[in-house]
């Protein structure tokens, strides 16, 4: 067996894990990386954040089509099937892993495949197969194996009609109808994706809401969207039980209520992928979804084994997850630059986008803070007229005393864009951060970023 001494050994090729063998790299560490998929990424690249938005991508281009008068001149509205659409969002994985396999290279970063295995807390065997020909060492280890979903006992996911939100990627026909069991972000993005595409969904939710930690006027404007596009929700339902044959898929409720589609998709929590890694034989312990707990540094309960990204929970972001794995290289390589994230905006990739930072009023009410609200709605904006995408809305929430940013809040085209110029301005010190940013400051007309300048007059005029 070959035995290799590495100063970080780095479990996980997505987001997190490539974040910190970069930063370690770079701060002259001796880095390894064990991957237990044929090539880098991770889930992000191959399973969820970019296939998914490359997909919502497509889906969007073909709504236009079929939706503006300008393209009647060329033809009659077209119906596209899912797997025509998906070979778009193909690509895009192609060139994200050309970029980030070329990434570990530049950096002298050694990649292994195969499944890692703890055998002590320094040690860690690659296993192959059936075979383990390779073991690290190493000073110090990052886990970052990621998350997958949550799959209840009970529904058979190996069945041609039952999906989650990995295997979804591999459907193969376009169903006419298809239920989605939890409306969190999965089951809210692939909701837009599929309804976009002239499929009836059935949006089966067990809270009583939709996205919940939203502001709720946002909230509400996605409720009214995806219905608007033949989504029918249902709140406060729980699932009993899912049986499917060759035609169709029922879903039992526990009200009792049944509802019958093509297909289903089970988007309902997801688990740390921690199986296998051989926790025990270093007595490092997971919760009932198999994350691990980290302290504020990222270290477990052995200080010399971090754990970031997807596997410790919140908030579970691709972008939270790049950061915090250079913050675990941090405190390894050079503690000074270390930061905690926890200011981490929100993106949420449906038709049309959502993005927030900050409080929302709820919060800001119940913490009784003296906040006053500054709105901009697209349909006034140029751009959004130009460009035909005025549906949607900026909100500013501000002190009514201070001026201080208090949230950003955005639905709309473009919105994870627009989002970082609030960001930006809530984040300087003292003054800095001030609604009178957005009104001393000349925006370039047309641009949508001019929503911050209408939203921030519509709120200074309420004082």
């Amino acid at each position: 067996m070959a035995d290799y001494h590495y100063d970080v050994v780095i479990i996980g090729a997505g987001p997190a894990g490539e974040g910190a063998a970069m930063n370690a790299a770079k701060k002259g560490k001796k880095v390894a990386v064990v991957e237990d998929k044929k090539m880098v990424g991770g889930n992000c690249t191959h399973l969820g954040t970019i296939p998914s938005k490359a997909l919502r991508h497509a889906v969007k281009q073909i709504i236009q089509f079929n939706t503006n008068t300008m393209f009647r001149e060329i033809g009659e509205p077209r119906w596209f099937s899912f797997p025509q659409v998906l070979k778009s969002a193909e690509k895009v994985m192609g060139k994200q892993v050309k970029l980030r396999t070329e990434f570990y290279g530049r950096n002298r970063v050694s990649v292994y495949t195969g499944k890692a295995c703890f055998v002590d807390d320094h040690t860690i065997d690659v296993i192959h197969g059936e075979q383990t020909n390779t073991r690290l060492h190493a000073d110090e280890v990052v886990i970052a194996t990621g998350s997958s979903p949550w799959r209840p006992k009970g529904i058979d996911f190996d069945h041609p009609r039952i999906y989650d939100s990995d295997t979804i990627l591999q459907l193969e026909h376009t169903p006419r109808t298809l239920i989605i069991y939890g409306a969190g972000v999965i089951g809210c993005e692939y909701a837009s994706i599929f309804s976009g595409l002239g499929v009836k969904v059935d949006l089966i939710h067990p809270g009583d809401r939709l996205l919940n930690f939203l502001d709720d006027e946002i909230s509400d404007a996605l409720s009214y969207h995806l219905r608007d596009k033949g989504a029918l929700i249902r709140h406060s339902e729980q699932f009993s039980s899912v049986e499917a044959n060759d035609r169709h898929v029922t879903m039992t409720m526990v009200s009792g209520k049944k509802v019958k589609a093509d297909a289903f998709l089970w988007a309902a929590g997801r688990n740390g992928n921690t199986n296998g890694l051989g926790l025990d034989n270093i007595g490092l312990e997971t919760n009932s979804r198999g994350q691990v707990e980290v302290d504020k540094e990222y270290r477990t309960s052995i200080p010399h084994i971090y754990a970031i990204g997807d596997v410790i929970g919140w908030p579970a972001l691709a972008s939270a997850a790049y950061d915090q794995g250079r913050a675990a290289a941090a405190i390894i390589a050079s503690p000074e630059e270390f930061r905690f994230v926890d200011e981490v905006p929100t993106g949420i990739y449906t038709i049309p986008e959502i993005s927030s930072v900050g409080k929302t009023e709820k919060e800001l009410t119940e913490e009784k803070v003296p906040y006053e609200v500054g709105q901009a709605f697209f349909k006034n904006i140029a751009r959004a007229q130009i460009t035909g995408e005025g549906v949607g809305m900026l909100k500013i929430l501000f002190h009514r005393q201070t001026m201080e940013l208090l949230g950003i809040h955005c639905f709309g085209d473009q919105a994870a864009e627009i989002v970082h110029i609030g960001q930006a301005i809530m984040n300087q010190k003292g003054e800095g951060n001030s609604i009178r940013y957005f009104v001393n400051t000349t925006f370039n007309y047309p641009t949508m970023a001019e929503a911050y300048r209408v939203a921030a007059l519509n709120g200074l005029n309420r004082i």
